[in-house]
C-alpha cells in the first residue's frame, strides 16, 4: 500500500482532544478533512503524524504545544481602554473579537477580563500552550 508522504493530498477523519479528554474538534459525521502534506495548511505536528500512514490506517498522535498552536506568550495578553471598543459591541469574558494587527493582518483576540474602564485581551490562539491528542484515520491518499 501507499504511505502518505510530502506532496500527497490526503483525506482524513480526526478527533482532537485536550489532555483532560475534552474533544475540541472532530470531523466524525462530516466530510473528511483534505490537505496536502508539506504546504503548511495544518499544524506541523498533525502533518508529521500523517506522514507514513497508509489508507485505512488509524493512529493516535500526541502533539506537543510547540508543534501545535505554539506556547502561550505572555506578551500576547494586553489591556486596552474600554473606550477603544465600539459601544455597540456587548463585551463578555470569553468572546472573540477581530482586530487589525499593526502590520495590517486580521488578528483574533479573546476577552479574558473586564473592568469599568479596561478590557484585557489575549491574542494567543485559544489552544496555545496545550498539548493535543488526535485520533487520525487516513481515508484517501492521492
Amino acid at each position: 500500500m501507499t504511505e502518505a508522504r510530502q506532496g500527497n493530498t490526503v483525506k482524513v477523519h480526526y478527533t482532537g482532544k485536550l489532555d483532560d479528554g475534552t474533544v475540541f474538534d472532530s470531523s466524525v459525521g462530516a466530510d473528511p478533512l483534505e490537505f496536502t502534506i508539506g504546504q503548511g495548511q495544518m499544524i506541523p505536528g498533525f502533518e508529521q503524524g500523517v506522514v507514513g500512514m497508509e489508507q485505512g490506517e488509524t493512529r493516535t498522535v500526541i502533539i506537543a504545544a510547540d508543534q501545535a498552536y505554539g506556547i502561550h506568550r505572555p506578551d500576547g495578553v494586553f489591556e486596552v481602554d474600554r473606550s477603544e471598543i465600539p459601544p455597540s459591541i456587548p463585551l463578555e469574558v470569553g468572546m472573540q473579537l477581530q482586530a487589525t494587527s499593526p502590520d495590517g493582518r486580521p488578528a483574533q483576540m479573546t476577552v479574558v477580563e473586564l473592568s469599568d474602564d479596561k478590557v484585557k485581551m489575549d491574542a494567543n490562539h485559544p489552544l496555545a500552550g496545550q498539548d493535543l491528542t488526535f485520533e487520525i484515520e487516513v481515508v484517501e491518499i492521492s
